[in-house]
């Protein structure tokens, strides 16, 4: 039998001014993204749509999703396997495409995880590259997207004994 999990967030545009949308230069983007018992997250659209660059944008959030999500499965996949993971970074990057209408998507977002790991069992390149494999196989954002989500771990480092 599968489980079910739900989801709720509001977004509230706090971007109206004076003239609401009078025109499509007299509204501010800005937003607030709110999450049941956690502080609000301020959101714009991003700066080439004259967003605010100090907030964050759905492309962004979007990306951080995709590399969250396999964070999360790869630390969840290496502790069952006895790999101790002591430290985890991802530069990820994702490209969208914003065709002569307006309308876009994302072709692509690729990861690039690096891991420092202490020594042992399971902490060669292959095991680390299976996890990492893994990781992408069970990661539910990346199974549900319609465009290539890559990863390009780079050779883990080893913890300092």
């Amino acid at each position: 039998m599968s489980a079910q999990h739900g989801y709720t967030a509001t977004v509230r545009w706090t971007g109206a001014g004076d003239k609401g949308t009078a025109a499509y230069t007299s509204y501010s983007r800005d937003h607030d993204v709110l999450l049941p018992g956690r502080p609000p997250l301020p959101g714009s659209s991003d700066p080439a749509f004259r967003g605010d660059p100090e907030r964050f944008s759905p492309e962004e959030l979007f990306v951080v999703s995709l590399s969250q999500c396999h964070m999360l499965w790869f630390l969840h996949l290496a502790a069952a396997a006895g790999v101790v993971v002591r430290e985890y970074v991802d530069d990820a990057t994702g490209t969208m495409r914003v065709e002569s209408g307006g309308e876009g998507q994302f072709t692509d977002v690729t990861l690039h995880p690096r891991v420092v790991v202490d020594d042992g069992p399971g902490t060669d390149e292959e095991s680390l590259a299976t996890l990492h494999q893994r990781a992408h196989d069970h990661c539910f954002i990346a199974r549900s997207v319609n465009f290539r989500v890559l990863v390009e771990p780079a050779p883990a480092r080893r913890a300092a004994a």
